[in-house]
């Protein structure tokens, strides 16, 4: 009921949002009369405001036509190279012959947000590597036919991307994906599987929630499992392909988002306000890219979101060794050939310092030759994987890593 009443606020917001957009083209434009009358900014301000928080934001483009290498502009080629029914395997390559790069997975969060919020770590991987992107399909998309989507799922998608990737690749998992993507290599090494990874990156995630605890963590352990599963779980709306499908709705998530930092999203909107009215445009344009991403959600498969919960923050199921997959223990001892590095961000305040450092503990028979830890100081969560000190600080670490184990 609730995601059916969501959906009709939209209805009813949609023609003021559209009508704010006009209104503020009006103020603006050099062809209106209307733009030179002497309020002309803050009303136009105030349109173009009221236009963005009562709009829809669909997922956003990539936008990686072409990036710079050595001073030459360099084409960048997308395109889906294998699909499955909850995500898609991107690929990212540059149409010059710059002879065999090596091969990233990187593993995108599905946490609310699009794999998109990865593009400027895309953009800088494809500096030196060929880049596989793991685009998740928001679940209010998916018929019910295709089934449910839980956390072993997750781990097994992880282990048929690496098996059609084949050999040789390296594997960088952001935030979330940092336990299934442990997981999954724990079960191809116990296997013994020709498709291991040549290196493992696990950054900013929660793999050992124990450590630091953040707001994020102590949310989620001090609600029961019914709670989540009784409050925040609400099934599709009967005009999307996923009608029926029980989610986790983007729109609840954005609202939590929203929650952790109210004032700071308050005061940059207000801020937005002031830049139009005083014609700083690239501040007021640099605000519309950030929450054109930011407000952009997708629903969550239920189960696989409450999966989570339970395993990762409730259980810590993969610290304590009791995680089964398939009647298999997901154990990192297993892994002896990949080599592991962990990033985490100083200032984290969504994975705490030590959280994704624990897989250097639980992965206890790699060479310690072949383990690296690296703390980004002065970064937030999203400092080590997008803005200035992913691209001068972390992504050159990472880079260094990948190239010694290639």
């Amino acid at each position: 009921m609730l995601y059916d009443l969501h959906e009709l606020q939209r209805f009813f917001l949609t023609p003021l949002a559209t009508f704010s957009n006009s209104s503020s083209q009006l103020f603006t434009n050099p062809y209106s009369p209307w733009a030179y009358t002497p309020v002309s900014k803050q009303i136009a301000a105030g349109y173009e405001l009221l236009h963005r928080l009562g709009k829809d934001y669909e997922k956003p483009s990539w936008d990686i036509s072409c990036i710079e290498l050595n001073g030459t502009s360099c084409t960048v080629q997308q395109h889906t190279v294998y699909s499955k029914p909850f995500c898609e395997l991107v690929r990212f390559s540059l149409d010059a012959d710059l002879g065999p790069r090596p091969q990233v997975l990187l593993i995108a969060p599905l946490s609310g947000h699009h794999a998109t919020l990865l593009r400027d770590t895309v953009r800088t991987l494809l500096h030196d590597h060929d880049v596989y992107v793991t685009d998740w399909v928001d679940a209010r998309m998916v018929p019910l036919s295709a089934g449910s989507f839980h956390l072993n799922d997750y781990v097994h998608y992880i282990e048929d991307f690496l098996a059609h990737l084949n050999t040789d690749t390296h594997v960088i998992a952001v935030c979330q994906p940092t336990v299934p993507a442990l997981a999954a290599v724990a079960l191809m090494a116990a296997q013994q599987s020709p498709h291991l990874p040549k290196s493992l990156t696990l950054m900013g995630g929660p793999v050992d929630t124990r450590q630091s605890p953040t707001q994020v963590n102590r949310l989620a352990t001090t609600k029961p499992y019914s709670w989540f599963e009784n409050q925040l779980i609400h099934r599709v709306p009967a005009r999307y392909p996923g009608a029926g499908r029980r989610v986790y709705p983007g729109f609840l998530q954005h609202l939590g988002f929203m929650a952790m930092n109210p004032d700071r999203h308050l005061s940059s909107h207000y801020d937005f306000f002031q830049h139009l009215v005083e014609g700083k445009d690239d501040s007021a344009e640099a605000h519309r890219r950030f929450y054109d991403e930011y407000n952009a959600v997708l629903d969550m498969p239920a189960e696989f979101y409450l999966d989570t919960i339970k395993i990762v923050f409730q259980e810590h199921a993969l610290p304590q060794g009791t995680w089964v997959i398939n009647d298999q223990t997901v154990d990192p001892a297993a892994i002896t050939t990949t080599a592991l590095l962990t990033i985490e961000g100083e200032l984290d305040d969504i994975s705490g310092l030590g959280q994704t450092e624990a897989a250097q503990h639980l992965c206890s028979h790699i060479p310690p030759q072949n383990k690296q830890h690296y703390v980004a100081q002065g970064s937030g969560h999203y400092g080590i994987f997008s803005g200035r000190r992913w691209r001068q600080n972390v992504y050159p670490v990472i880079q260094r890593f990948i190239q010694q184990h290639t």
